[in-house]
């Protein structure tokens, strides 16, 4: 166990630096869109192209991997697309440019897959939950950290200087990716009719579908709209920024208290149905009140979905797949979880534009009451 964590290390240096690519400039690129006059249905696209490039993906490179184990293959490639997307951003800092730029951003992140199983790999079974969330941990503190540097930056050096960090830290990703070293244990014998029951494998789409409505609401509010509520409240891109590092610390801290013991004071059922009811509690709250300050206070909750919903999600949908498919398993789950980051953003985006952005807001507190309904049945039966 010693042994695979000094191993591991590097790969969680990789995943901070490739996160750290991917999400510097999201606190600011509602505000920055809308500020060149973009309408709130385009934004929504703009916004939902990440998704979408990760539901046309992440299957079949799920599949290949699983097939050719060619992990290292992957978070490189991945790690070199984050650093380019936002080439393109600095070359075209318009609408069009951000949506190619968020296509390729969702084509690297579409190589999550291989970022969560070549880790997985370093721990025995028994280790899985654990390690799952610590390297969601990691995760979530590279975005952190990410948030810190835009609202220190963004104000001073605007937003292509915050593109070019985003370039250098999928850079330093990509270089030491090409260093990376399999765990002894990766390496498995493939079954054709293993991978044929993952597609048909109950508890792994239901999870999905539940990790569909969280990834949803946190693309949907959290990345994107909240932001935009706040700047209409008034906010300056300081707060902004300091919206968006709540939100992420928070995801950091409930993230560690997720890979420790204390996580056990509550039973896995709990934690779900609690973390719905206060996503929706969340969702219901963000477009009526009138502080800019009770939002910051209230990002705590998303943090608390991404930090241990999202990981007890993954785990559980992941606990009864063979070693053998898990790649191929992953990518099902995560481009199952991508449809949601595709669809809720437009939704949003459209239903705030044609009615109020209240009542869009409203629109995903009744998904959140219907994933606690959902998982409530299904812990039923």
């Amino acid at each position: 166990m010693r042994s695979a964590k000094k191993k591991s290390y590097l790969l969680l240096t990789i995943v901070f630096f490739f996160w750290y690519a991917q999400y510097i400039y999201i606190p600011y690129q509602t505000p920055y869109l809308a500020a060149i006059s973009l309408s709130t249905q385009f934004i929504g696209i703009v916004i939902s192209a990440y998704g979408i490039s990760q539901l046309v993906l992440r299957l079949p490179v799920g599949l290949i991997a699983n097939v050719k184990e060619k992990h290292k293959a992957f978070i490189i490639v991945g790690c070199f697309l984050a650093g380019f997307a936002s080439v393109i951003r600095i070359i075209q800092p318009n609408g069009m440019g951000f949506l190619i730029g968020n296509i390729i951003s969702g084509f690297a992140s579409a190589m999550w897959i291989s970022f969560m199983v070549l880790f997985l790999g370093f721990y025995p079974k028994s280790k899985r939950g654990y390690a799952t969330s610590l390297i969601i941990m990691v995760n979530n503190l590279g975005i952190f950290l990410a948030f810190l540097t835009g609202m220190l930056f963004f104000d001073f050096c605007g937003m292509k200087f915050i593109c070019l960090l985003s370039c250098l830290s999928g850079l330093i990703a990509f270089i030491l990716a090409t260093q990376l070293k399999y765990p002894e244990k990766i390496h498995h014998h493939f079954q054709y009719h293993h991978l044929f029951k993952v597609f048909f494998n109950s508890k792994l789409l239901f999870f999905s579908l539940l990790a569909l409505i969280q990834q949803g609401i946190q693309m949907s509010t959290t990345m994107s709209f909240t932001n935009q509520i706040l700047s209409e409240l008034g906010a300056n891109s300081a707060m902004i920024g300091l919206s968006a590092i709540i939100y992420m610390l928070s995801s950091v801290l409930f993230a560690k208290l997720g890979a420790s013991k204390w996580i056990d004071r509550l039973s896995v059922s709990v934690w779900i149905m609690l973390a719905f009811l206060l996503l929706a509690l969340y969702c219901a709250l963000v477009p009526i009140v009138a502080s800019s300050y009770l939002i910051l206070l209230l990002q705590i909750i998303p943090g608390m979905a991404t930090g241990i919903l999202f990981s007890l999600l993954t785990f559980e949908a992941m606990s009864d797949i063979p070693a053998d498919v898990r790649s191929a398993a992953m990518g099902l789950f995560q481009a199952i979880y991508a449809l949601g980051m595709t669809l809720f953003p437009v939704i949003v985006g459209y239903v705030s534009l044609q009615y109020s952005m209240t009542l869009a807001y409203f629109i995903l507190a009744i998904s959140a009451v219907l994933g606690a309904v959902l998982y409530y049945f299904y812990g039923k039966r």
